[in-house]
């Protein structure tokens, strides 16, 4: 049964490739306009169920539903936005050539572009940096572009994989309070992350850990729910998986 709100539904997805079984029966509720963080360490399944998420991988069993709907990858690609772990850019072009290419996959008419531009740029705060060669950005300016690209179409949905890895502390607070902004505007983000802080920056939490969801709620719920005080005592409960390893 499709939950009130919910905008992408999950029910016994499992994922296997060879003889390794990488996600195992994952049934997850994300409801329209939350920040949902799929927090788990390295080789948890994150990314493949990102990618399950937007039609990049197909399951082995189980189901995924967008809106109701079963997904068709060519029928939600206008609406959704997707920021991978690594940067997809042209380090020999310029970030608004960069833009400007991305733009007309995307389908956008040149009237629409410029003002697109200016206002994905502003959004991460590069706008002073629009005709600057992508080999002079710093890693994270490399990862605001990226995400300014994902933001391009006005996507209902975001799907950004470990968005500010690699970035320090301060400016992942910026980008962090982007992401806020881009929710009152009504948008659904879903991220993946390891880091705690960022996991308690979330409306609600998908918990992975060896490629199950252990949990699936708020940070405090979650928290209250196993009687500890940090989300990382959570994995140590669950098998002395810490988030670290």
């Amino acid at each position: 049964m499709i939950q009130l709100n919910s905008i992408i539904q999950l029910k016994g997805l499992s994922k296997s490739f060879g003889s390794q079984e990488v996600l195992k029966s994952v049934s997850l509720n994300i409801q329209k306009g939350d920040i949902y963080g799929l927090l788990g360490p390295s080789g948890s399944g994150k990314t493949t169920l990102i990618k399950l998420m937007i039609g990049l991988e197909t399951p082995s069993t189980g189901s995924v539903t967008f809106k109701g709907n079963k997904l068709k990858a060519n029928e939600l690609y206008p609406s959704i936005g997707y920021m991978a772990q690594s940067d997809a850019l042209y380090d020999e072009l310029t970030a608004k050539e960069n833009l400007s290419f991305m733009a007309s996959l995307y389908g956008l008419k040149t009237a629409e572009r410029k003002e697109q531009i200016e206002k994905v740029m502003t959004t991460v705060d590069l706008l002073d940096h629009l005709y600057k060669p992508v080999h002079q950005f710093s890693g994270g300016m490399k990862r605001r572009l990226s995400l300014a690209i994902a933001l391009l179409h006005e996507p209902e949905v975001l799907f950004l994989d470990e968005p500010t890895v690699g970035i320090d502390p301060v400016l992942r607070k910026e980008i962090w309070d982007s992401f806020h902004r881009l929710k009152e505007e009504g948008r659904t983000l879903v991220i993946t992350t390891h880091v705690m802080d960022e996991a308690e920056r979330c409306d609600r939490l998908g918990l992975l850990s060896h490629g199950e969801i252990i949990s699936s709620d708020t940070p405090d719920a979650i928290k209250e729910t196993y009687g500890v005080t940090s989300i990382e005592d959570v994995f140590l409960k669950n098998g002395g998986v810490s988030i670290a390893d």
